[in-house]
């Protein structure tokens, strides 16, 4: 189906090794020349291929790969439950104390507000059982009083 190829023995191929003749820089123009950090600019290189082909272009540095970075032990969404919880506790912790503070507080108001209705109570039933009973003052009886043009006749 293909035509056969003449087999040779490997000792018998020729080897051809082209090395690459580079080109000598062009002549400098009359252009200013702006200095540049030797660093920030890649080198260029020129290669002469076997068929007389220029190829010109910059080096490339191989890609290196991204730096591997080291997990925690403890990700970081159990830190963050954790603190959530330790937070929480806190929370309920002061909220037992409020709820303990007012609940002291409403006994102490009740307190106060039943110790003034006995002693005002007191006070007033001391007031009206010693008038029953109290003889001193001016007492006046009106039995038949006759008010004639706002004046007090009796």
């Amino acid at each position: 189906m293909y035509p056969e190829q003449p087999r040779h023995a490997p000792h018998e191929r020729a080897v051809e090794v082209h090395q690459p003749t580079p080109i000598p820089p062009a002549v400098a123009v009359s252009a200013p020349m702006v200095p540049v950090q030797p660093s920030h600019v890649p080198a260029v290189a020129s290669v002469v291929l076997p068929d007389g082909r220029v190829v010109t272009g910059y080096a490339i540095e191989p890609a290196k790969p991204e730096p591997v970075t080291s997990k925690p032990a403890v990700s970081r969404a159990a830190v963050n439950v954790a603190l959530g919880g330790v937070g929480f506790l806190a929370v309920c912790g002061g909220l037992l104390l409020l709820t303990t503070f007012i609940t002291a507080l409403t006994a102490l108001i009740t307190q106060l507000i039943t110790l003034a209705a006995v002693i005002f109570g007191g006070w007033i039933a001391v007031q009206v059982f010693s008038a029953s009973g109290h003889k001193g003052g001016t007492t006046v009886n009106i039995r038949k009083a006759v008010i004639k043009r706002n004046h007090f006749h009796g």
